[in-house]
């Protein structure tokens, strides 16, 4: 799917669990908006060059690029583009870094399918 333009609704997501990832690109599609996955931060980056996603949910913890990695390379090079961040391991210290480097929300797995849906209608409703 990488290579082919997206919407400006459109949504990448980023998670090395296909199970995960699969769960949220359903997820993303049943509410509305384009999902295009990634199995990893490096294949997303690579494509940031032929898509313009509208936003990026990507699993804090990965091998190779973590999340919070991730997330310092898409400020460098899409200050704008808004992020959310997963992990199936919350702490208060993770959360604190990730909002600091610039994620627009940090949610703990298992979340809420009715904040998650809040936090990504908030994405595209903010200026």
């Amino acid at each position: 799917m990488p290579g082919r333009g997206l919407t400006p609704r459109s949504v990448a997501i980023v998670d090395d669990d296909p199970a995960i990832r699969l769960a949220l690109t359903r997820l993303v599609g049943s509410l509305g908006y384009a999902p295009t996955p990634f199995e990893n931060g490096g294949h997303l980056l690579a494509a940031l060059g032929t898509i313009e996603p509208g936003c990026i949910i990507t699993d804090l913890q990965m091998p190779g690029l973590s999340g919070l990695d991730l997330l310092h390379q898409l400020r460098l090079r899409r200050p704008r583009l808004r992020v959310i961040l997963v992990t199936a391991y919350p702490s208060d210290v993770n959360r604190r870094r990730a909002l600091a480097s610039g994620a627009f929300a940090y949610l703990a797995k298992p979340f809420d399918a009715e904040e998650f849906e809040r936090c990504l209608a908030g994405v595209f409703d903010t200026p």
